[in-house]
C-alpha cells in the first residue's frame, strides 16, 4: 500500500463508505448493543470515529498553519464528547459521521505540499503530518471491526492488512513484554520475526487474521502454531 497521503485519501473514502453502509443498518437498539471494546456500545465506537476525524482536522490545521493545536483539548474532553454522543439517534450518528468525514477530506485537500513534512503532536507522540491519512484509515478499518456488525478482517483490503501487520509487528518487536514469535503468511515464505527466533513458535495464517489477532481483535482460532501449543498472547496495542 502506498504511503503517499494524497493517494491514500481514496482508501479513506472507500473505508468511510463501508463504515457508513454498516452504520446505516443499525437502529437505536443496535447502536446500544455492546461493541468489541469493553465498556463501549456501538454508539460509543461511532461517536469516537466522528470525533477522531475532527481530531485529525486539528492536526492537519496545525501542520498547514504552523500554529500549535492539539488533537483533542484534553483526554477528559475527548472521553466526555464520546460519552455524550454515544446515545444519539441512528440518524444523528450517520449525519455526524458524514459531516466529520467531509471536514477531514476538506482539511486534507487544503494541505500544501510542504505542510506534509511538518511534525505534529498526537496523543501517542510526535508524527509527521504525512502519516495522518494512514492513521485515519487505520482507525476506520480497525474500529469498523469493533462494531461487531458483520465487518471482518477478511473484508480489509489486502494492502491495508499487510501494512497494518508490518506496522504492529515492528512496534511490538521492541517491547520487552512481547513473547517471541515468528509470523508466517499462508501460502508464502514471507515471515515477520518478533523477539528471538530460536525456539520461538511459528504462527501461520492469512495476513488479515494475523493482524487482527496481533491487535487483540480475535481470530486465534483461524491460525495454526508450530510446535503445537497455545497461541502466544500479545499485549494490548490499539
Amino acid at each position: 500500500m502506498t504511503t503517499d497521503p494524497l493517494l491514500l485519501t481514496g482508501e479513506v473514502q472507500a473505508a468511510t463508505a463501508r463504515l457508513l453502509g454498516t452504520a446505516a443498518v443499525l437502529d437505536e437498539v443496535g447502536l446500544a448493543s455492546a461493541s468489541l471494546l469493553p465498556g463501549w456500545s456501538r454508539g460509543h465506537v461511532l461517536a469516537h470515529l466522528a470525533r477522531n476525524a475532527d481530531g485529525f482536522v486539528n492536526l492537519l490545521t496545525a501542520a498547514r498553519t504552523g500554529e500549535p493545536r492539539p488533537m483533542y483539548a484534553s483526554p477528559a474532553t475527548r472521553a466526555g464528547d464520546i460519552e455524550a454522543g454515544a446515545a444519539r439517534t441512528a440518524d444523528a450518528h450517520l449525519d455526524d459521521l458524514r459531516r466529520s468525514a467531509d471536514r477531514f477530506g476538506d482539511a486534507v485537500a487544503a494541505m500544501p505540499a510542504e505542510a506534509w513534512t511538518a511534525t505534529v503532536t498526537t496523543p501517542g507522540g510526535p508524527r509527521v503530518a504525512a502519516e495522518l491519512v494512514w492513521c485515519r484509515l487505520r482507525e476506520l478499518e480497525v474500529h469498523h471491526l469493533d462494531l461487531a456488525a458483520g465487518h471482518r478482517p477478511a473484508d480489509w483490503p489486502e494492502g491495508f492488512a499487510h501494512r497494518l501487520l508490518h506496522e504492529v509487528a515492528t512496534d511490538l518487536a521492541g517491547r520487552p513484554d512481547v513473547p517471541a514469535m515468528v509470523l508466517r503468511f499462508d501460502g508464502t515464505r514471507h515471515e515477520l520475526v518478533i523477539g528471538a527466533r530460536d525456539g520461538a513458535p511459528v504462527v501461520t495464517g492469512p495476513a488479515p487474521d494475523l493482524a487482527a489477532w496481533l491487535i487483540g481483535r480475535g481470530g486465534a482460532d483461524l491460525l495454526t502454531i508450530a510446535p503445537e501449543g497455545p497461541v502466544p498472547n500479545p499485549p494490548e496495542w490499539m
